[in-house]
C-alpha cells in the first residue's frame, strides 16, 4: 500500500476545523418523525458539499428532499456513499448532559443528537476527501454521495427515488452510512441487514372515553380489544402465529454459521449491557445467541397508548388504542407479503376493526462476503486497527439497503467509527473522537485503492 503520511498528517493538523464543521451540522436539528429542520439541514448537507469541489443537487420525493452530489475523478471506477442527515427525536430531554442540538466535546467524545447517527459519518468521509484534494488536487476515483432525510422512518419514499434515478446513481460499489467496532475494539464489516415491516395497529370502539364506572360493565373497552388482538400475533412460546408468516424463511447457510461461529461469545456482554439475567426462548451464549439474535425474524411491540397514563388515578374507559409493532424479517421474507398475512390474520381472528396502518418497509438484503470490494474494505483496514476486520454476515438491525443491492446491483460495504456505548436514538449519543480519525483514515486508503 502507498505511503500516507503526508495525509495523514493532514488529518491531524485540520482536525478541529472539521470538528467545528461537525458541530455546525449536529446542531441544526433534523427530525424526520416530526418533520423539523429537513429542508434547512439538505441546504447545509449541500453547501458542505459544494465547497469539496461536488456537483450537488437538492432533490424533490414525496418526503423529505434527497441531496445527490458527484465530482469525477482521475479512473472510471465509481463510488457511491450513501448517508442520512435526518436524526432521532432527542426526547426525553432531562436525560441529556448537555442539550442534543448543542454538541459538546468531554473526555474525547462529542455528544449531540445524530452526532452519531449518521452526521459525523458524513463529515469523517468529507474529512478524507478534503486530505487527498489538498495533497493531490484531484480525486481516484469518481465518488457520488445520496444523502436522504428519512432513514429515521423506514425511508418510505427512497427506493421510489432510486428506481426513477438508477442512471445517475450507477456506480461499481457503495460505502454503507454507519459502522464501527464492537467491544473489543476490533472493526466489524456487516455484509446485510434484516429487513422491516412496521404497521400502526389501532382500534376505536367507543365515540368518546367513558366514566369506567358507567362503561365498564356494558360497553367495549379499546385498550382491551387491541390487547386480545396483540395477544393473538405470538405465543408464550415466542412463536408468531400469523399463518404462513415462516413460509419464506431461508435458514443460515454453512458459510453463514461458520462467520458467525468466527465472532466473540457476547453471552456476558450482552447480560452486564442490557441488565438481563436471562434470553427468551432458553437460549444460551455461543453460537446459538449468535444466529438467533440475526436468523430468526421477529414480532416487537414497539409502542402502547391508551387511555390515562398520568400521575394517580382517572376512572376513565378509553375510546381508542394503539400499539406500533415491527416484524423484522429475514432473506426471502418481504414486507408487502407479510402485511397481507397480518390482514387475513386479524380478519380471521375476529379483529377485523382493528386497522392496520403501514408506516414503512424493506426487504433484507446481503453482500457476498466473497465480493473483491469487500476484500478491499478488509484489506485498508488493517493499517489502521489493532485488529482485522472480522465479516459479519448479516445484523438485526434494518436499512435500505434493498434497492442499492437488487437494483443498483452494487455490493454494499460497511465502515465507520460506531462504538457500542454511543447511545445512538438514546440521550446523550456520542461519538469517540480516536475513532473518527480511524475512520477518517480508512476512508482515505479505501479512495485511494478504489481507483486504482
Amino acid at each position: 500500500m502507498s505511503d500516507y503520511r503526508k495525509l495523514d498528517a493532514y488529518l491531524q493538523d485540520n482536525l478541529e476545523q472539521n470538528l467545528e464543521e461537525l458541530k455546525k451540522y449536529v446542531s441544526q436539528p433534523s427530525i424526520s418523525a416530526q418533520n423539523i429542520g429537513l429542508k434547512e439541514c439538505a441546504a447545509l448537507v449541500k453547501v458542505m458539499l459544494e465547497k469539496r469541489g461536488f456537483k450537488a443537487e437538492i432533490m424533490a420525493t414525496d418526503g423529505a428532499p434527497v441531496v445527490f452530489a458527484e465530482r469525477k475523478g482521475k479512473s472510471d471506477k465509481t463510488l457511491l456513499i450513501y448517508n442520512h442527515y435526518d436524526v432521532q427525536p432527542p426526547e426525553p430531554l432531562e436525560l441529556w448532559e448537555s442539550p442534543p442540538f448543542e454538541p459538546e466535546i468531554r473526555n474525547g467524545k462529542m455528544y449531540g443528537r445524530g452526532v452519531s447517527d449518521d452526521k459525523s459519518h458524513l463529515t469523517a468521509r468529507l474529512y478524507a476527501i478534503d486530505a487527498i484534494l489538498a495533497n493531490e488536487g484531484d480525486l481516484p476515483c469518481n465518488i457520488k454521495f445520496i444523502i436522504e432525510g428519512e432513514e429515521e422512518t423506514a425511508s418510505v419514499h427512497l427506493h421510489d427515488f432510486i428506481s426513477k434515478n438508477l442512471d445517475r446513481l450507477k456506480a461499481d460499489a457503495c460505502i454503507w452510512e454507519f459502522g464501527g467496532v464492537d467491544h473489543r475494539d476490533v472493526p466489524m464489516q456487516y455484509l446485510g441487514l434484516r429487513g422491516i415491516c412496521y404497521v400502526e395497529l389501532s382500534v376505536e370502539s367507543l365515540g368518546t372515553d367513558v366514566h369506567s364506572g358507567l362503561g365498564g360493565s356494558i360497553l367495549p373497552n379499546a385498550a382491551w380489544r387491541l390487547t386480545w388482538a396483540l395477544n393473538s400475533l405470538k405465543g408464550v412460546d415466542e412463536r408468531i402465529l400469523i399463518p404462513g408468516f415462516y413460509d419464506d424463511v431461508i435458514p443460515p447457510s454453512d458459510r453463514d454459521r461458520e462467520l458467525m461461529g468466527n465472532l466473540p461469545d457476547l453471552e456476558n456482554e450482552y447480560k452486564t449491557r442490557f441488565g438481563v439475567k436471562n434470553f427468551i426462548k432458553g437460549i444460551k451464549g455461543g453460537l446459538e445467541l449468535k444466529i438467533e439474535e440475526v436468523f430468526t425474524p421477529t414480532c416487537t411491540i414497539c409502542g402502547l397508548t391508551s387511555g390515562y397514563q398520568g400521575p394517580g388515578s382517572k376512572t376513565v374507559q378509553p375510546a381508542f388504542a394503539s400499539a406500533k409493532v415491527d416484524f423484522r424479517l429475514v432473506p426471502n421474507q418481504k414486507p408487502q407479503d407479510i402485511l397481507k398475512k397480518l390482514r387475513a390474520h386479524l380478519d380471521t381472528e375476529g379483529f377485523g376493526d382493528v386497522k392496520i396502518d403501514f408506516l414503512g418497509g424493506e426487504p433484507a438484503a446481503r453482500t457476498d462476503p466473497g465480493d473483491p470490494f469487500i476484500k478491499l474494505i478488509v484489506d485498508t483496514a488493517t493499517e489502521i486497527y489493532e485488529s482485522p476486520m472480522e465479516l459479519v454476515p448479516m445484523i438485526g438491525g434494518s436499512g435500505p439497503n434493498y434497492p442499492f443491492v437488487h437494483d443498483l446491483g452494487l455490493p454494499v460495504a460497511t465502515m465507520g467509527h460506531g462504538h457500542p456505548d454511543t447511545k445512538a436514538h438514546a440521550p446523550n449519543e456520542n461519538i469517540r473522537l480516536d475513532l473518527y480519525m480511524k475512520h477518517a483514515r480508512h476512508m482515505m486508503r479505501l479512495i485511494k485503492e478504489f481507483g486504482k
